[in-house]
C-alpha cells in the first residue's frame, strides 16, 4: 500500500477515536434504560437521535478500519475523502438545521437586486443538497430584489455547510439600473445561525415583549386581514426579531422564537471566541466591515473568497448555486 495513503488513513482513524465513540454510545444506551428517561419526551428524542447518529458513525469508522487492515487502496481513498469532510463538521450544531438571513447593504436598488441574486444562489444550492427551506420573514425591495429575507433550512449538516457563507458579500458589475451602464459595487450581508434547542439557550418569558401587526408580505388573504405578523423584543439584550411570512400568528411566533434563540446563542458564541482567539485564529464577527467574498462580473469574471484565497472564473456556475468548493476550502482552513 502507498505509504502516504496509509499514513493519512491511520491519522484519520486516530482522529475518529472509535474507542471514545464506543464509550459514549454505552453511556447513552445506559441513559435510555433509566426508568425516567421518557418523562422528558423531547429530551429523550434528542438523545435517541444522537445515539443513532453515533452508531452510524461508529459503523462507518469500523468499516474504514477494516479497509485499512485489508489494504484496499481504491476504496480507502474514496472513504478518506468522505470521512475527512465529515470531520470538518464536528461542531455541536453542525449536523442540524440552520437559519439563513440575507440583508441588503448600502446602495439602494443595486444592493437589493444583489440580495435577490444571492437568494436565488442559495435557493439553488439548497435544492442541490436535497434540503428543504421555509421563509420566516421577507421584505421585498422598493423597485427590485430583496431588502431582507430569513429562511429556515432543514437538512443534514445544513448549519455545518452554510456557516461558511456568513459575512459580507461584494458584487462588482455594470449597473443594469442606469443608462450609462456604469461600474457599480454593491454589498449584502449573510447571517447563518443554528437551530438551537430550548436546552441550549434559556429564555425567560418575562424578558419578552411581543407586538402583533398586519403583514404586508406574501402568504394569502389571511395575512393582510388580521394581525398575523409578530415583532419580538428581548429586553435584556435589545435584540428584535420579526416574522411575517407565515399565514398564522402562531407559526410566526414559533419562527420568531427560533431566530431569537439562535441570535442569543450567536452572541454568547461571539463572546467566547473573542476571549479565546486561539479557537480559530483572529475571530471576526460577520459584520459590515468584514467582507468575505467578492463577485466580479466586470471588467472580468472572478469570484474570490478573501479568507481562503480560493477563486474561480466560473461566475455563472457559482451564482447558480455551485458553492461546494468554496465551502470545502473554508472548512479545511477553519475546522
Amino acid at each position: 500500500m502507498d505509504e502516504d495513503l496509509k499514513k493519512r488513513a491511520s491519522e484519520l482513524l486516530e482522529r475518529l477515536d472509535l474507542d471514545g465513540m464506543r464509550k459514549h454510545i454505552r453511556e447513552l444506551e445506559a441513559e435510555t434504560m433509566h426508568e425516567n428517561f421518557w418523562k422528558d419526551p423531547e429530551g429523550a428524542a434528542r438523545k435517541m437521535q444522537e445515539l443513532a447518529s453515533l452508531q452510524k458513525e461508529l459503523s462507518e469508522g469500523e468499516e474504514f478500519s477494516l479497509l485499512l487492515e485489508l489494504g484496499e487502496e481504491e476504496k480507502l481513498r474514496s472513504e478518506i475523502t468522505r470521512l475527512e469532510f465529515a470531520l470538518y463538521l464536528s461542531g455541536p450544531y453542525d449536523k442540524g438545521n440552520a437559519i439563513l438571513a440575507l440583508h441588503a447593504g448600502q446602495g439602494g436598488t443595486e444592493a437589493m437586486d444583489w440580495t435577490g441574486m444571492l437568494y436565488r444562489m442559495y435557493t439553488r444550492y439548497i435544492e442541490q443538497k436535497g434540503w428543504k427551506m421555509e421563509e420566516m420573514d421577507y421584505t421585498p425591495g422598493d423597485e427590485a430584489g430583496i431588502k431582507s429575507v430569513t429562511i429556515e433550512v432543514t437538512g443534514r449538516f445544513a448549519f455545518g455547510f452554510l456557516k461558511a457563507e456568513a459575512g459580507v458579500h461584494r458584487l462588482v458589475r455594470q449597473s443594469p439600473f442606469n443608462a450609462d451602464k456604469l461600474r457599480q459595487t454593491s454589498f449584502a450581508m449573510v447571517e447563518v445561525l443554528p437551530i438551537v434547542d430550548e436546552v441550549g439557550v434559556d429564555i425567560k418569558e418575562e424578558d419578552l415583549v411581543w407586538e402583533f401587526y398586519r403583514s404586508g408580505g406574501k402568504g394569502g388573504q389571511n395575512v393582510n386581514k388580521v394581525s398575523t405578523a409578530v415583532r419580538l423584543k428581548h429586553t435584556p439584550t435589545g435584540i428584535i426579531v420579526t416574522s411575517q411570512a407565515q399565514r398564522y400568528q402562531g407559526q410566526n411566533r414559533e419562527f420568531a422564537l427560533k431566530v431569537l434563540r439562535a441570535k442569543l446563542w450567536e452572541a454568547e458564541e461571539a463572546k467566547r471566541k473573542s476571549q479565546d482567539k486561539a479557537f480559530r485564529g483572529e475571530y471576526k464577527t460577520p459584520g459590515w466591515g468584514n467582507q468575505i467574498r467578492s463577485y466580479v462580473l466586470h471588467p472580468y469574471h472572478m469570484v474570490k473568497d478573501l479568507r481562503t484565497e480560493y477563486e474561480t472564473s466560473a461566475t455563472d456556475k457559482v451564482l447558480d448555486g455551485d458553492l461546494g468548493d468554496f465551502i470545502l476550502a473554508y472548512l479545511k482552513k477553519y475546522s
